[in-house]
């Protein structure tokens, strides 16, 4: 593989788990936050009203345990006593039908919010990720891709770009068809994904290209990682060819991208490979 510019810094940093996730659908983040509070508000509705009734049973326990020690002249008092222990104990149970009310409803809300969820994150992968390698598709990609470096600016500013060909797949679609050729190309994703880090994204740029974004990496480490994908993919007879480009102080996306293909290009021809595709 090729470089077009090695990072400053050879210091392999791995970011923060808080800093690594991944940009969430907003309209999904926003749901389930909203939801998840309407939910918290219901049990802490409940847990009040099961306190209530609690309290009410020991008064009326209380009263209870006073009035049967009393004398015959106060019979009357006992018997309001009593009625007053009666309908204490009648609104504790009010209260706890009303508390496993508010806890079945905050159960159901979880369970809208758990399957709304899910529907968006369905709409976003059916939007954002390529069908047949699991890749984000290019627009999608490329967003992310912007997003990822400008995070790698405001951390220690290193950001590597790989372009990745694979080679001869025009070969492989012509001798074995296009379904062997479309096996390669899910085998290179999963081989790729299987060797870089879950949050380094993976961007189908062409119909045999990918690009793979990686920050707070040096050059030399980005390279390694992708001779190990080789040598995996080689014992697979697969081949790609990789150019790779550390991102630049003031360099847009597509500068970055343009070297990266430059980089590519010198790559392949070092290595004999003449096509693309």
């Amino acid at each position: 593989m090729d470089v077009e510019r090695e990072s400053p810094s050879d210091t392999d940093q791995k970011p923060s788990d808080a800093d690594r996730s991944e940009p969430t659908d907003r309209d999904s983040s926003g749901f389930g936050k909203a939801m998840a509070q309407a939910a918290d508000r219901r049990d802490a509705k409940a847990a009040a009203r099961d306190e209530r009734a609690r309290s009410r049973d020991d008064r009326a326990d209380q009263m209870d345990s006073v009035v049967e020690n009393l004398p015959g002249p106060w019979a009357k008092p006992v018997a309001d006593e009593r009625m007053l222990a009666a309908s204490d104990r009648a609104r504790s149970a009010a209260d706890r039908r009303l508390s496993a009310d508010d806890r079945r409803k905050a159960t159901d809300e979880r369970t809208r919010m758990a399957t709304e969820i899910t529907r968006l994150e369905s709409r976003v992968r059916a939007t954002d990720l390529d069908d047949l390698t699991g890749a984000h598709r290019r627009e999608a990609g490329g967003r992310l891709l912007a997003h990822e470096i400008d995070r790698a600016r405001r951390a220690d500013g290193r950001f590597v770009l790989a372009y990745v060909d694979v080679d001869g797949l025009k070969t492989i679609n012509d001798r074995d068809g296009h379904a062997a050729g479309d096996q390669v190309l899910q085998t290179v994703v999963a081989k790729m994904r299987s060797i870089l880090r879950s949050y380094d994204p993976i961007v189908r740029h062409g119909g045999d290209e990918f690009l793979c974004g990686m920050g707070a990496v040096s050059v030399a480490d980005a390279g390694q990682r992708f001779a190990d994908i080789d040598a995996a993919l080689a014992r697979e007879s697969i081949g790609i060819s990789v150019g790779l480009a550390a991102l630049e102080a003031g360099e847009t996306r597509d500068q970055l991208i343009q070297r990266a293909d430059r980089a590519l290009l010198e790559a392949k021809r070092r290595r004999g490979v003449a096509d693309r595709g």
